[in-house]
């Protein structure tokens, strides 16, 4: 008599190639391995009790709760949601990864901080969670929903955060050798990107507010120019690629970009970590899809509401190939993603879906009464469209405020308000601190925010001004007016490199990525000839930063970096 222990299950598996209209599960001219579970085993999860719904999330201020419900009784949960929590309470005996083994061996450190129901729902890829990388069941039912939502062909979870979509975008639109337009303010992941693929850039400088030292928009009139230019030396444009918004709130006009690009074939990637929301509420700027971008990418965890790491890339259109998109992905991402963060992202787009305008009313209240009562607190200056003549809309849940009349720099604006009164920030500049506003963003914090500034002003007023001009007092030029690039990022990434002082460097080829962060915007990438600006900006932002740390040592930073030292520009 077999033992049931050794009693095959019925499976079918899959090794040899396949049409990928066989079956939704063939990846890149592959079939993925696929079993046919026992009875009793469910693939996709089963129908919320009616005991088990109805639960609520609440945004917004004491005095005006805003209640949203998870849904009717007879409504599903999210389908990954659900599956995950179907998954958790099988009770099964496990023999599989994580280590933990659902929480019994947790560490106890981490379960008093957050539990032990997270590792319950810390789950690997279980058939009946789906596979993210060829889905059939709640991962691809959830990312259909939120292509729904987004307006969106086809839509992918992410699991490395936007820098991995961003990544698989220029992968899946330019080859090596091919050139890619993109602002020089891009974030450093745009750049990673070229070092990974070999793709040439064509910068595009972007507008750029001397008085806060905030770089801002491009326009549609400069792609089209540099698309121009590359025709003229008989080359063309693989993808434009676009931040919008900025980590400031600055947005482009991207339907007049997109319109440019198109005339010529050419696809539109947008980078829109910052403006996952846009779009679902009358008073924020339309989304990157709905003017016209190819492909956008954005920080769900951001502004709605997932957890840390989690982000979506959306298609539309038919200029960018999508299952090569689904390759550069299959490329990057982990092959042991986290159920957690996928199953937050499609609860964030469930809440999302119940009702957008009602999800962002209390939020862009509150900013709109935070901005009027910061104007009023001299000599502070918040950044506005007034202030933006090239911009079209600016976030109105991010407030820039201008710090420099006060004769600090923000970031001894943000250490008096961190220290001194609780009040975090999100992004810390030379002369501004910007704060972000969320559906989770309450009137007391508000009023802690006001308050502080109201402080820091009044501090500021009575005490001596004596190191005021030596605080401010320097000459600020533009960055990025003066890039060379000697060899591509990918060729300085590998080429050999030595150490040498910060003022040996000048004219040298850097041959590392010189990045200030936050905002993560590079100063040097690999491959550029290094000027005296570029030392100024750098020593600058080091020194500005080293004020903050009482004791604080000159040499910590460092006084040298990585050059090129086989180039024929500086042999």
């Amino acid at each position: 008599m077999t033992s049931s222990l050794l009693a095959p299950a019925a499976a079918t598996i899959w090794c040899g190639r396949g049409s990928s209209q066989q079956s939704s599960s063939a990846m890149n001219g592959w079939r993925v391995l696929g079993f046919r579970r026992p009875p009793g085993r469910h693939v996709l999860a089963p129908r919320r009790r009616k005991s088990e719904c109805r639960t609520a999330m609440t945004y917004g201020n004491e005095d005006n709760v805003i209640s949203i419900s998870h849904g009717a009784q007879q409504d599903l949960l999210p389908p990954l949601v659900s599956a995950l929590k179907a998954a958790a309470d099988m009770n099964a005996a496990s023999f599989h990864f994580p280590g933990h083994n659902r929480g019994r061996a947790a560490p106890s450190s981490l379960v008093e901080l957050i539990g032990r129901k997270a590792f319950l729902h810390d789950l690997p890829e279980l058939p009946e969670l789906d596979n993210l990388f060829a889905p059939e069941g709640p991962i691809l039912e959830a990312q259909k929903l939120a292509a729904e939502l987004f307006g969106a062909v086809h839509t992918w979870f992410l699991v490395g955060g936007t820098t991995c979509g961003i990544q698989a975008a220029i992968m899946a639109t330019c080859s090596p050798g091919d050139v890619l337009i993109l602002p020089r303010n891009s974030h450093i992941s745009a750049i990673s990107a070229l070092v990974l693929t070999g793709v040439v850039p064509k910068y595009i400088m972007p507008d750029y507010d001397l008085e806060l030292e905030i770089a801002g928009t491009v326009t549609s009139s400069q792609v089209g120019d540099a698309i121009n230019d590359l025709k003229l030396e008989g080359r063309n444009a693989a993808a434009v690629f676009v931040t919008c918004p900025t980590y400031h709130g600055i947005c482009s006009n991207l339907k007049e970009i997109a319109e440019v690009c198109h005339a010529q074939g050419v696809p539109l990637i947008v980078d829109e970590a910052h403006g996952a929301h846009f779009g679902f509420h009358p008073h924020l700027p339309s989304s990157a899809l709905h003017q016209g971008a190819d492909i956008s990418i954005q920080s769900t965890h951001k502004v709605l509401c997932s957890l840390t790491q989690s982000s979506m890339l959306h298609m539309a259109g038919k200029l960018v190939d999508k299952e090569r998109i689904s390759r550069c992905l299959q490329t990057l991402q982990s092959t042991s993603p986290s159920y957690l963060l996928l199953a937050s992202l499609d609860a964030a787009r469930s809440e999302l879906s119940k009702n957008p305008e009602l999800v962002f009313h209390d939020a862009i209240k509150l900013a709109n009464e935070a901005k009027s009562s910061i104007r009023c607190i001299h000599p502070l200056s918040v950044l506005d469209s007034a202030s933006l003549a090239k911009s079209p809309a600016i976030d109105p849940l991010r407030i820039t405020v201008g710090v420099k009349k006060l004769g600090l720099s923000g970031y001894e604006a943000d250490e008096f308000l961190s220290r001194d009164q609780n009040v975090v920030s999100e992004l810390v500049g030379s002369h501004s601190i910007t704060f972000v506003f969320t559906p989770g963003t309450c009137m007391e914090h508000v009023q802690s925010l006001v308050l502080g500034l109201e402080r820091l002003s009044t501090s500021m007023a009575v005490m001596s001004c004596h190191s005021l001009e030596k605080t401010i007092d320097y000459d600020v030029s533009v960055p990025f007016s003066d890039i060379r690039m000697e060899l591509n990022p990918r060729e300085a990434f590998f080429a050999g490199k030595r150490k040498v002082s910060f003022q040996e460097s000048i004219g040298r080829v850097s041959g590392e990525l010189i990045c200030p962060y936050p905002p993560g915007i590079p100063v040097l990438a690999p491959g550029e000839i290094i000027t005296q600006g570029d030392l100024d900006c750098l020593l600058r932002v080091r020194n500005i930063a080293i004020r903050e740390v009482e004791n604080a040592q000159q040499e910590s930073a460092g006084n040298s970096w990585k050059v090129i030292t086989a180039c024929s520009s500086i042999l």
